[in-house]
Parts: structure tokens; sequence; C-alpha cells
């Protein structure tokens, strides 16, 4: 088992040529178990996950990320949102400004590993108009839209970007 889960990161990257296919309902409600059962700082769960579909909020929420079309070519777009006062009643002001959000970084790597152990494509975005996101999904004022995610199939990724050398983002201190 650890060599899949291993495998499923390695092979992990930010797809964005979606072919337009479906999402079996089974698919679907495992991806939303794995964001459901993400970490988060004390158990709080600072989160909540518009499951998007409609055409038309795909296209919205593609005008918000500055025009990043293919957000409408996904099969389904998960909004993930911080509630930072959740996180606030229990750790103070570092709950709202740092672990809401670490917490929801963690729930979209969830996401994104599942997506691609499933065979999905999938892009983290982050570049995204806030106001206009919070528009196109009626998104009340308590939450924070944090990261717009595109699921679905898609084709398969060409050319893959480089990384750093390890002595560039390594030190050990012994």
């Amino acid at each position: 088992m650890p060599e899949k889960t291993i495998e499923t990161i390695l092979r992990r990257h930010s797809g964005r040529e979606f072919t337009g296919g479906e999402i079996p309902d089974e698919h679907m409600n495992l991806l939303m178990e794995c964001l459901r059962w993400s970490p988060s700082a004390g158990n709080v769960q600072p989160w909540f996950f518009y499951v998007v579909k409609s055409r038309g909020a795909k296209r919205a929420l593609a005008e918000a990320a500055f025009h990043q079309d293919f957000i409408g070519d996904a099969a389904v777009v998960f909004v993930v949102c911080a509630e930072p006062e959740a996180a606030a009643a229990v750790y103070g002001e570092r709950g709202r400004s740092l672990y809401c959000l670490q917490d929801t970084a963690a729930a979209v790597e969830n996401l994104i590993l599942a997506a691609t152990a499933l065979g999905y494509g999938s892009c983290w975005i982050g570049a995204f108009n806030e106001g206009m996101a919070r528009k196109a999904l009626e998104i009340p004022r308590h939450l924070r839209p944090v990261a717009i995610v595109p699921v679905g199939p898609g084709e398969p990724i060409s050319r893959f970007p480089g990384r750093k050398n390890a002595s560039e983002v390594f030190e050990v201190v012994e």
C-alpha cells in the first residue's frame, strides 16, 4: 500500500486539458470523503466545500480566475472555503489568519491526490478574484474562498515541470 501512495504523489501534476467526460457518483463520493477526512488543527474542520456542476457557475468561476477557461471544461469544480472564525474560536488570531488556511490547503492536497489516484486530472487554482468567486456561488461572508479545483477526465500530461535540486530546498540539522 505505501508504494501506491508514494506513486500517486509522484504522479500528480496539474492537468488543464479536460476531455469533458463525467465522474461517476461512486468516485464523486470518494472525492468528497477525502475532503471531509482531511486533517485540521484541533480537528476543528474550519471549511466548507462547494461542488459545482452547473455550466454557468463553472464559467463564472473561470472568469473569476482571470479567464482560466479550462475550468469550465472540467466535469466538476470544487471551491474550497475556509471558515476563519471557527478556527479563531479555538486558536484566536493564529487560527483565523493561519490554521484555517493550512487546513484548507491540506484538504485541497487530499482532493488532488485522490483525483490522481482515481485517474482524473485536477488543478489547484489560487489565482482568482475572491469577490467574483464569492458572487458566482453566493458564498456567505463567514466563508472565505481559498482555492478553485477543477477535476475530471483529461488528456495525459505530456510535459512535466522540473523541480529544484534537493540541495536548494533542504538543510539537514543534526
